[in-house]
């Protein structure tokens, strides 16, 4: 038989595993410390009768398509981007300080990604980035208020340029206001001459404080990248080239263009004065469509004569490894305006028949009675008929001003009541002269008090003394009256509804142009009265009943029709001004909108 080759070992004394203690019942000191600290959520609660029933594959594939319809929203706001031929994105680079340099900026910024490569100084710089496969235009503007507004409102991102050594100043930081005003998409910060900061450790400090300012603007931002490492230069790009730019509201519901070139024509009808002008750009936002009106920068608004193409020319290699560039020798006719084109009128035409006071109706003329109009009565009239009557019986003594506050002839039994006692009294009364004179008759000293004979107050109070001062008094108590008081700026903000009227003008005349409404709810607006006081183009302005329907027609129109978005083009405005020709600046950065239709007006 095999001997027993297993080992016996002993128990270990030290490893001690005592089980845990497990009740049938959980007593309410361990069910209150089980639930310490915790607070009930609805987190996962189905609270509507749909979600109550739906079943847990449903649930999953409503989450599906919801996150489907994000997918194809974002592939959609991205796709003006895609391709060879695409839009390129617009990158504004703004210097906020004096010694920053938007041209070197951006000569850094395409050689962290294409070396060796050298790019002009003036005007926009389109630049192809096969890295990303994305196309990039920088727009390099100078510290002017107008040309950097016109830049960032189509620009796609906005690069910042800051100073280790120069502040902002204050026109650096009315940039930034008028530019955050009109509406941001995306913001980047740089700082430029980083390297001239010595010892290299006090950098991270500059770069802390420069954050610390711009996030007062801008709080989204999180990093201030610098130009002269080509390691952030190139994280800059990469950051330009795959995000995806926000957009600016009014924007997107506009079709928009950044201008490239501008070529000028001679007038068809051979005038001197006006002549036609081809905008060169690419379409962004919605549709352009021919028949709306064109605003360009701040030359005005223009028609559109055509739309024309204006694609880059494509190149294709031949078996000979031969570069041949296709070219069409006449641009093509994208879209020409029809009979719903939008007019140049601001106004509705003018009808020269005259409207005649007679042959208005009697609400309608012209009222001859002077005064304040609140709701139908006229205060501050000289008329009688505007102030209450007087009643017929007053108390003696009563001045004009209590008069006022007594209404009707309900005091008229008071007055005949309170005159027949008095009658009654005086009858009762006997006076005798030779009777004796008792201490009760005689005078009273001029420091006595007596005690009050009456158990209830006087009817009337007791008069004032009226002290009517002089005109010199009376001016020079106004004036330091108002000396006294705030400024007028700070009234103005407490007090905006209200005004002061001299003393030498009249109220009634001050005020006759006004109407008065006690509740814009419940008062009747009646404008029938003042149409004969109205300015002579009031009639022909436009008039919407409805805002918020008109709107959202004129921006629903917007959605349909026209030249899609990413296509280059070329406009043909009619009968614009020569004289833009000589104060147009090719280096300057020049915008186009399309308005909506009836915009315009």
């Amino acid at each position: 038989m095999a001997p027993n080759t297993e080992q016996h070992h002993h128990r270990s004394t030290t490893k001690l595993s005592h089980k845990p203690f497990k009740s049938r019942h959980a007593t309410k000191s361990y069910i209150k410390a089980l639930t310490k600290g915790k607070v009930e959520s609805d987190r996962g609660s189905r609270k509507t009768p749909h979600q109550q029933v739906m079943s847990k594959i449903d649930r999953r594939n409503q989450a599906k398509q919801i996150r489907q319809i994000k997918q194809k929203e974002n592939v959609k706001s991205t796709s003006v981007f895609a391709g060879h031929d695409g839009a390129p994105r617009l990158i504004a680079v703004l210097p906020l300080c004096q010694d920053c340099d938007a041209a070197l900026a951006i000569q850094k910024l395409n050689q962290s990604v294409i070396p060796d490569s050298v790019l002009p100084t003036n005007g926009p710089l389109r630049v192809r980035v096969e890295r990303f496969g994305q196309s990039v235009l920088y727009v390099p503007v100078g510290r002017d208020l107008l040309a950097a507004m016109n830049a960032c409102r189509v620009a796609d991102f906005i690069i910042f340029l800051l100073s280790p050594d120069h502040e902002v100043g204050e026109d650096g930081e009315q940039l930034i206001r008028a530019i955050e005003g009109q509406g941001v998409s995306n913001v980047l910060t740089m700082v430029q001459h980083l390297d001239m900061i010595q010892p290299p450790k006090k950098q991270p400090q500059v770069i802390a404080s420069l954050k610390s300012y711009i996030n007062h603007f801008f709080p989204n931002q999180d990093k201030v990248h610098s130009v002269d490492s080509d390691r952030e230069c190139a994280n800059v790009i990469r950051s330009l080239c795959t995000t995806t730019p926000k957009g600016v509201g009014w924007r997107e519901d506009r079709s928009w263009m950044l201008i490239e070139d501008v070529k000028w024509f001679e007038s068809h009808d051979g005038s001197d004065v006006h002549g036609g002008v081809a905008l060169t750009g690419v379409v962004r936002g919605k549709g352009l469509k021919s028949n709306r009106l064109l605003q360009v920068g701040d030359w005005g608004h223009f028609q559109i004569e055509r739309i024309t193409d204006a694609s880059l020319p494509t190149f294709r290699k031949r078996k000979a490894d031969e570069m041949a560039v296709d070219v069409d020798e006449k641009a093509k006719v994208l879209e020409t305006p029809d009979d719903d084109q939008d007019d140049l009128d601001e106004l509705a035409p003018y009808d020269e028949a005259m409207t005649d006071h007679d042959d208005l109706a009697a609400s309608e003329a012209p009222s001859k009675r002077k005064g304040v109009l609140l709701d139908d009565h006229h205060y501050f009239s000289d008329e009688d008929q505007s102030m209450p009557p007087p009643p017929r019986k007053l108390p003696p003594g009563t001045s004009n001003y209590q008069s006022a506050w007594f209404l009707g002839d309900d005091m008229s039994d008071v007055y005949s009541s309170d005159s027949d006692r008095d009658e009654t009294l005086d009858s009762n009364i006997d006076v005798s002269i030779a009777a004796p004179t008792l201490p009760q008759d005689e005078p009273l000293p001029s420091n006595h008090v007596g005690d009050p004979t009456e158990t209830t107050p006087s009817e009337y109070p007791q008069s004032e003394a009226f002290l009517n001062p002089s005109p010199t008094d009376e001016a020079r108590e106004l004036s330091a009256y108002r000396s006294s008081r705030k400024t007028s700026a700070e009234e103005d903000r407490e007090f905006p509804d209200e005004i002061e009227l001299h003393p030498n003008v009249l109220a009634r005349e001050r005020l006759s142009r006004y109407r008065g409404l006690r509740s814009l709810k419940t008062s009747i607006w009646d404008t029938s009265e003042d149409e004969p006081h109205q300015p002579q183009d009031y009639d022909r302005l436009l008039r919407i009943p409805d805002y918020k329907a008109a709107r959202k027609t004129a921006v629903r129109e917007a959605l349909v029709g026209g030249v899609p978005a990413g296509k280059r083009v070329s406009i043909h405005l009619r009968k614009v001004p020569l004289s833009l020709q000589k104060t147009h600046d090719p280096s300057s950065p020049l915008s186009a909108f399309s308005l909506l239709r009836h915009e315009h007006k």
